[in-house]
């Protein structure tokens, strides 16, 4: 469970970069950035409602 939590700490310090690189109309910045927060985000979100919360095993 704990990797879910580092990943969505990661999707949020990417969001905050995707918003500072959207102020600074920094194009390459991004799309790295958005497209950080969507894998690791999505990859957070899914685990988290496969595997509930607290992992039910």
């Amino acid at each position: 469970m704990g990797i879910v939590i580092i990943f969505f700490l990661v999707a949020i310090l990417a969001a905050y970069g995707a918003w500072s690189a959207f102020k600074n109309k920094n194009i390459l910045g991004l799309i790295f950035a958005a497209g950080s927060f969507i894998v690791f985000g999505g990859f957070a979100l899914l685990t988290l409602i496969n595997s509930g919360y607290p992992a039910a095993h």
